[in-house]
């Protein structure tokens, strides 16, 4: 025993220097644990909490250089359940607790696209007819559907529209994408849609100054370059989507190109690279600064800068805040003469975007950048530490852009097939012939047009962007037009990314021979992800779309209707079906695990003609059945008011049996989903 702990304390010993990396890794353990939980913590589990930390704090200074990291890190992880809990918390507000239709009134803060391509847009300061200022959210998104007339969103404006208003949705099947908690932490309160025309109730009020002159970016950008071509430059300037069509949407993340719209690290890192290239050799050329001021530290500090002002022009998303952050880290190792690109800084970065906002943790934005970051200056850091022939010099950048492509695409790989259920096979191949043309033409010449703006010259700047990216959306579509382009896989189970992150980070943050034993987490989430299973039955919370697993893929029971939950329930199985094409599949007598006959009705007259119930029969309607049906012992009837409380249903075969699994039991209490009565009506709080 004596002879084990030796071991194990001369490991722990080895790690000394290169803790740092760890730190952000326990804070993120402690943060997922807070979003994994049931129900919500109340105040003496933070008082716990609380005293853990200040015990743990205490013992460190106590304990052995050994055994010290260990109480730091159990420190650190109930740092992270206590920032994560204290942020849902400090962005509580008011959600529409019922389907709201009538009046809308509010100041337009956001103008954005939505996945049907309508324009749509987020109001604060919001107004509803008969609604009570203590229940109105603090902020809707509403989207405008086509053929609308009347004012335009302009940033600032007052607005009105009658429209339709709801609560955020919960997840559209147990255990997916939960939406009721992102929009707790952006902040909107409900979502909905409006047919008729907008109405201008006040001009604008001059607040959000970024905000219009992003704006006004935008247009000038698209009056000089149109179609689509403005569009995408737009989006990368301003991060102003609302120019981009679906179908360049569709090419792009078929090509495994659609990370370049994001304003995050690639944009953020080119763009701070360029300017703190280009300042420090042009004030290198004045002899008399040069001689006289630390060229190289003034450079990354204007960069940085620069940095903070594209940050407050793309609209201060939680991606470009994190890439402003990881810049930032970076620039400021530089000014302070330190490394800049090392793994300590990624470390510093990921700890500062955890403490801002715990909740970018559980998005593939946070975990795909800070992925690629980590496998980069892990492999660069190996290839120089390890003295790797690196070819002629001629040949090295050739060879740079091809190992960071490469080994970017190969670790963002697995989040992105997680979230998005698809791999893109020619990503490389696209990435190889599109991202060094965002570096040394696209992004120089919006540098270049932003300078020319003030004399009105920024269609040089411009033209010179959109030849750039007319080249790459052109190999975006040609890519995405190949057979076999896109492949799609199935969901991962809830502890496939956990283990392949925690293998891979022992892998890259380790020293010494027992990194090896990383590879032993990522085989267990490999072998766990190809024997993940889709579950037999889906029902709907609405009671219109019910999805049974067939040997042909999921079949639907209806082909319209309800098409973004059919759309990610088909996703989830990796199935490239339409939702016409699932729903030819529905088979003429549905029998679910057990013997259950699943019978789908749609519409008062559907749910009308059903008169008996029969034993081991489930009816899933969207209306409520007739009073006069013949229940037979056994039967079930699932409509809105019965799926109200579970929300989506999951039937699981289990055995010779099922198990039944429902949104609202996998979700758990908690403050985005858990209601309270008011005055008699259920508002969220």
């Amino acid at each position: 025993m004596a002879a084990l702990w030796r071991t194990c304390a001369h490991t722990l010993l080895l790690q000394r220097g290169h803790l740092i990396g760890w730190a952000p890794v326990c804070l993120a353990a402690g943060i997922g644990l807070y979003f994994s939980l049931l129900v919500e913590p109340g105040w003496p589990v933070y008082a716990g909490l609380a005293a853990l930390v200040a015990f743990c704090a205490a013992l460190a200074r106590l304990a052995g250089q050994a055994i010290a990291p260990l109480v730091v890190g159990a420190g650190l992880i109930a740092v992270g359940i206590m920032l994560a809990g204290a942020r849902a918390h400090v962005v509580a507000g008011p959600v529409l607790g019922w389907r709201y239709y009538g009046p809308i009134e509010g100041r337009v803060v956001g103008i954005d696209r939505s996945a049907s391509d309508a324009v749509r847009v987020t109001l604060d300061r919001v107004r509803l007819f008969n609604t009570a200022p203590d229940r109105t959210p603090g902020q809707v998104r509403l989207s405008l559907h086509s053929g609308i007339e009347g004012a335009q969103p302009q940033p600032g404006l007052r607005m009105g529209a009658t429209g339709h208003l709801s609560p955020p949705s919960g997840p559209v099947e147990p255990g997916g994408f939960d939406f009721q908690r992102h929009a707790w932490f952006q902040g909107l309160g409900a979502v909905g849609y409006t047919r008729v025309p907008l109405v201008a109730l006040a001009p604008p009020d001059g607040a959000q100054p970024m905000f219009r002159i992003r704006m006004a970016l935008s247009a000038r950008v698209q009056s000089a370059l149109p179609g689509e071509t403005g569009g995408f430059a737009a989006a990368i300037m301003t991060g102003d989507r609302s120019g981009m069509g679906q179908d360049t949407l569709a090419a792009l993340r078929v090509s495994n190109l659609a990370h370049l719209l994001a304003i995050s690290g690639l944009h953020m890192g080119l763009l701070t690279a360029f300017v703190f290239a280009a300042l420090r050799y042009g004030l290198a050329l004045v002899p008399w600064i040069a001689l006289r001021a630390p060229v190289k530290p003034v450079a990354a500090a204007l960069a940085l800068v620069v940095a903070a002002f594209y940050l407050g022009l793309s609209g201060g998303s939680i991606a470009t805040e994190r890439a402003f952050i990881m810049v930032a880290v970076m620039l400021v190792a530089v000014m302070l003469n330190r490394r800049a690109l090392s793994l300590r800084a990624v470390a510093m970065a990921a700890l500062i975007v955890l403490t801002l906002r715990p909740e970018a943790l559980m998005g593939p934005g946070f975990q795909m950048s800070f992925a690629a970051t980590t496998a980069l200056i892990a492999v660069f850091g190996w290839l120089q530490h390890d003295a790797v022939p690196r070819g002629p010099k001629w040949l090295r950048p050739v060879l740079a852009v091809v190992i960071s492509s490469g080994v970017a695409g190969l670790a963002t790989a697995p989040f992105a097939a997680a979230h998005f259920n698809q791999i893109a096979h020619y990503g490389l191949i696209a990435n190889l012939a599109s991202v060094p043309l965002m570096g040394v033409l696209v992004m120089p010449a919006a540098v270049l047009a932003v300078c020319l703006l003030p004399f009105g010259l920024e269609w040089v700047g411009l033209r010179i962007m959109g030849l750039g990216l007319d080249w790459i959306l052109s190999v975006a579509h040609w890519i995405s037009a190949q057979d076999g382009a896109r492949g799609m896989i199935a969901s991962p189970g809830p502890w496939v990314l956990p283990l392949l992150t925690i293998g891979a980070l022992i892998v890259i943050l380790w020293q010494g021979r027992m990194r090896a034993v990383g590879v032993f987490p990522i085989l267990a989430a490999a072998i766990l992800w190809a024997g993940a299973e889709r579950p037999r039955v889906l029902i709907a919370d609405t009671g219109g779309l019910v999805g049974i697993m067939t040997p042909e893929g999921r079949a639907l029971s209806a082909p319209r209707g309800d098409s973004f939950i059919a759309r990610n329930w088909l996703e989830n199985d990796g199935d490239p079906a339409t939702q016409e094409e699932a729903a030819a599949r529905w088979p003429d007598r549905a029998i679910g695990p057990g013997g259950i006959q699943i019978t789908a009705l749609r519409g008062k007259r559907a749910s009308a003609t059903l008169a008996d119930c029969a034993a081991n029969e489930w009816v899933i309607m969207n209306t409520s059945p007739p009073e006069d049906l013949n229940r037979a012992a056994g039967c079930k009837v699932f409509d809105p008011s019965a799926l109200r409380p579970t929300g989506a249903m999951a039937l699981v075969a289990k055995g010779e049996g099922l198990r039944i699994n429902t949104a609202r039991g996998l979700a758990g209490a908690r403050l985005w989903n858990t209601r309270r009565k008011t005055r008699g009506a259920s508002v969220y709080q």
